[in-house]
């Protein structure tokens, strides 16, 4: 087995611990606020519904309240047809449906993936990201959110949160029924229910922060686990460092993706306050991501030409012999050798010269 389907295979052992962890966490709430309410066994029942009902909800309407939350909307291939041809062409490299595709509207460039499988997943992207990045950084990102997707990383990403704010809200319920009813005095089992009542508090306050650290253990996995996939995908790991470069030092401190629930799940933690605390961290550091991706050995840098018009680089491949293929053109070079083949949104008057400074000529086919 390779390396990135052992990882896979460990990951979804990790997944299995994650949801039991908090189902356990949900259930012992419940069998103690039962026992604070003398009727320990309801409570646990209640807790096995609740957690039921919540993985139910967020594993079949997650992806719909992640894109609610990120404000982000759908678009088509006819709003962003530079975009959608990226997303066709790498969900055909990584064999998986094309997911949905969504847009935030906002200069901060970044991107996340969502869902629960293969078949129903989505990619957003903010506008910054299409405009800030060229188009082998764009396809290194969306690669890295491809390899989410093919690897069920969504899932887990997609649950947690869901999950997460349950917790937060089980927190925030548990302080004010404590506060008031210590206001009243209540007192329903003496010493003992005393005890309990104590354990039940802290297990609330502090659930939602071991729960907290176990998933962001398992994000900086999965984060570097995406980033080998998806280099994988386009066989050019420096596309994707590079563009993790711009995107770390485009961040702000307040913008319109920063949302505390959400910002694991981005390429780039939105909130770059957060990002000097390693510990507490949703992804592993930015520098470790862009040194293993360039350690990597994929495609020979010599072999790339530039878009000289938007400075946007593309690759290029040695020419293949006799191969006739009826497409939208190539481009060849004299002096190299190396060809590119034209999207179908490219004109070969989008190119002046070959990385090599050779002159690109047109064929319809090579």
């Amino acid at each position: 087995m390779d390396p990135i389907n052992q990882n896979i295979t460990a990951n979804k052992r990790w997944t299995y611990l994650f949801f039991s962890f908090y189902a356990i966490i949900i259930c012992v709430i419940g069998y103690l606020i039962g026992m604070y309410y003398n009727s320990p066994i309801m409570g646990l029942v209640f807790g096995i519904i609740i957690f039921a009902v919540i993985l139910l909800g967020s594993y079949y309407g997650g992806q719909s309240v992640i894109t609610s939350m990120s404000g982000g909307n759908k678009v088509s291939k006819e709003d962003e047809p530079y975009l959608y041809n990226t997303v066709e062409a790498l969900s055909i490299a990584a064999g998986i449906p094309t997911p949905k595709l969504y847009m935030i509207d906002t200069d901060v460039p970044n991107a996340f993936a969502s869902g629960r499988n293969p078949k129903n997943a989505s990619i957003t992207v903010t506008t910054g990201l299409v405009e800030k990045l060229n188009r082998l950084e764009l396809e290194g990102v969306i690669a890295h959110e491809m390899a989410h997707i093919r690897n069920y990383d969504i899932l887990i990403a997609t649950v947690a949160v869901i999950l997460a704010g349950t917790f937060v809200f089980l927190g925030y319920m548990a302080r004010y029924s404590a506060f008031g009813g210590a206001l009243r005095g209540g007192n329903r089992n003496g010493s003992a229910g005393i005890i309990f009542f104590i354990i039940f508090i802290v297990l609330v306050l502090l659930a939602p922060l071991f729960a907290q650290l176990l998933k962001f253990a398992i994000s900086r996995k999965r984060e570097f686990l995406a980033d080998a996939t998806g280099a994988d995908l386009t066989g050019y790991p420096e596309g994707l460092a590079s563009a993790l470069e711009k995107i770390s030092t485009m961040q702000k401190s307040k913008s319109k993706i920063s949302n505390n629930a959400l910002n694991g799940i981005y390429i780039i933690n939105p909130a770059i306050r957060d990002n000097n605390s390693r510990f507490f961290s949703t992804h592993p550091p930015t520098e470790e991501r862009i040194k293993r991706l360039r350690e990597m050995e994929f495609i020979d840098s010599k072999n790339v030409t530039p878009l000289n018009n938007d400075t946007t680089v593309y690759k290029v491949g040695a020419l293949p012999d006799n191969e006739k293929v009826a497409e939208n053109g190539y481009l060849v070079c004299e002096k190299c050798g190396g060809y590119y083949k034209l999207q179908p949104d490219e004109s070969p008057d989008d190119f002046e010269q070959c990385q090599c400074g050779g002159k690109l000529e047109y064929h319809d086919t090579i």
